[in-house]
C-alpha cells in the first residue's frame, strides 16, 4: 500500500474529552469520514479507530489513535509500518492554542511547536518529514502559558460554530492536499476563516 494515504486526528479518548478543543484533530477526522461515507472500527492491535476510504481516486487511511494525546505516535507508526505507509504520505491534524480560533495551517514539516501528540509523533516516526494540519483554538488571554484547562475545555456556543466552519475548510483542506498535493493545499487554505476579533465571545 505504497501509494496509500494516512491522515490521522490527534485527540484524547473517551466521553469527557470528546468535545473538547484538544481533540480539534478527533473531529476533523469523523468529519472526514462522514464526508467519504467510511465506517471507523477499532482495531486494537494499533490501539486507535480506522476507517478505510477513497477520495478522488486516492485509497485512505483515517486514524483516532487511543492511546492518550503524548503517547499518539505509538499507534501512528503501528499503521503506517504494518500498511507501508510513506510517511510523505502522512497528514497528522491537531489543535494549536498559538493559533487563533478560525485559523488553519498546513505544513508539509517542521517542529512540533510544543505539542505533545506531534512530539510523540516525530519521536516515532524518526522524522519531522511528515504533514501537519493545525486547527487553531486561540488561548485566554489571562491564562498566560498555563493552558492545561482551556485546552481540555469544551467550547463555547459561539466558538462551536466558528468551530464547525473551520472543520469544513481543514477538511476541504485535506482533499485538495490529496488531489493537487501540499503546497497547493496551503495556497488556498491557510489563514484566517474569518477575523475571530470580530466575534463576540460567549
Amino acid at each position: 500500500m505504497e501509494n496509500a494515504h494516512l491522515i490521522v486526528g490527534l485527540g484524547n479518548p473517551g466521553d469527557e474529552y470528546a468535545r473538547t478543543r484538544h481533540n480539534a484533530g478527533f473531529l476533523l477526522a469523523d468529519l472526514l469520514a462522514q464526508r467519504w461515507r467510511a465506517s471507523w472500527r477499532t482495531e486494537r492491535r494499533f490501539t486507535a479507530r480506522l476507517a478505510r476510504a477513497a477520495f478522488g481516486g486516492h485509497e485512505c487511511w483515517l486514524c483516532q489513535p487511543l492511546t492518550y494525546m503524548n503517547v499518539s505516535g505509538e499507534a501512528v507508526v503501528a499503521v503506517a509500518n504494518y500498511y507501508r505507509l510513506a510517511t510523505a504520505k502522512v497528514l497528522v491534524a491537531v489543535d494549536d492554542a498559538d493559533l487563533a480560533l478560525g485559523t488553519i495551517r498546513l505544513r508539509p514539516d517542521g517542529s512540533s511547536g510544543g505539542h505533545h501528540g506531534l512530539e510523540s509523533v516525530e519521536q516515532h516516526l524518526g522524522t519531522r518529514g511528515y504533514a501537519r494540519l493545525r486547527l487553531g483554538i486561540g488561548r485566554q488571554a489571562t491564562a498566560g502559558r498555563q493552558i492545561t484547562g482551556h485546552v481540555l475545555g469544551s467550547f463555547s456556543r459561539v466558538e462551536r460554530e466558528v468551530f464547525e466552519q473551520v472543520l469544513v475548510r481543514a477538511s476541504e483542506a485535506v482533499e485538495c492536499w490529496l488531489q493537487l498535493g501540499i503546497t497547493a493545499a496551503m495556497n488556498r487554505f491557510n489563514g484566517a476563516l474569518t477575523a475571530p476579533e470580530q466575534r463576540q465571545s460567549e
